[in-house]
């Protein structure tokens, strides 16, 4: 690809066009509802975990993905060609031209939508790694034998490759729901951590994605509530680093504040169109 300038009214453009959100929340908070939110004719739902009970009403229109080399499918058909790739690999010209013509109803609709859910990057990394302990990295070269290293490594690098994919995909957004676990260490301490196999998928997204949010239930007092919402809590989405509730939060936009409204769409507008505020993610 030839190197070009990009002028900063081109580079506003492309933001106003796009971003890259990771929502987490704890099983069961509601972060599938949140699809509800989303304008249904623009948006595709990859649904990795048949978890589309709670929006089965939901107008839009939804990818069922139950294995990993499906789901690397559905990511080159949604991020089109990486000009980097290996031509016998994934993410190729080949690879993409090949999509084309084998599911050419998949690939136009893929191609009219401007908002990707999937649901959910913890079942993503789940599939991924059943996917890895087939390969060849997944046996010692000695023995021959299962090597659990190698699977994990190899799960990590083809996940954050596909996050990395849907990331550049050209005037999507893309909204990544994970489950947030909530973990105490023998000290008592409490972290909110993301629910994935490995630990360097979890490590990196957040550098990858634009922006972090997680979706809680707060008490009226402000605390985090982790019991019936119909006792007076509330659900809201935290979006600063650093915030007093140790969700793990991101907002490179700098248009967020500390708690926002669990409506994705409106979330989406604030981020492309609200002027710059003085505080950043």
């Amino acid at each position: 690809m030839a190197l070009c300038i990009v002028t900063a009214d081109e580079r506003l453009s492309h933001a106003a066009n796009k971003t890259t959100v990771a929502l987490f929340g704890a099983s069961g908070v509601g972060k599938t509802l949140l699809l509800k939110t989303l304008p249904p004719a623009e948006t595709v739902c990859i649904d990795l975990e048949a978890g589309l009970k709670s929006v089965q009403d939901w107008p839009g229109d939804s990818i069922p993905v139950r294995t990993f080399a499906d789901a690397i499918d559905l990511a080159c058909l949604v991020g089109g060609v990486n000009p980097a790739a290996d031509p016998a690999g994934f993410f190729s010209e080949g690879h993409y031209q090949h999509l084309c013509q084998s599911y050419p109803d998949l690939a136009r609709m893929v191609a009219g939508k401007s908002i990707v859910f999937l649901d959910s990057i913890t079942d993503l990394t789940r599939q991924a790694m059943a996917w890895a302990k087939t390969r060849p990295e997944a046996f010692s070269d000695k023995t021959g034998k299962p090597d659990i290293r190698g699977a994990y490594g190899l799960m990590a690098r083809e996940v954050i490759g596909l996050l990395k994919h849907l990331q550049h995909a050209p005037g999507k957004t893309t909204i990544m729901v994970g489950i947030l676990e909530r973990v105490t260490d023998e000290f008592g301490r409490v972290t909110w951590e993301p629910q994935m196999e490995g630990g360097k998928a979890g490590r990196e997204l957040p550098g990858i994605v634009d922006q972090v949010v997680s979706m809680a239930l707060f008490s009226p007092d402000g605390e985090i509530w982790r019991h019936d919402p119909d006792h007076g809590a509330e659900r809201r989405l935290a979006c600063r680093a650093a915030n007093p509730f140790g969700l793990p939060a991101k907002d490179r936009s700098g248009r967020l504040d500390e708690t926002e409204p669990p409506d994705l769409g409106a979330l989406l507008r604030k981020i492309n169109t609200t002027p710059t505020s003085s505080h950043q993610g």
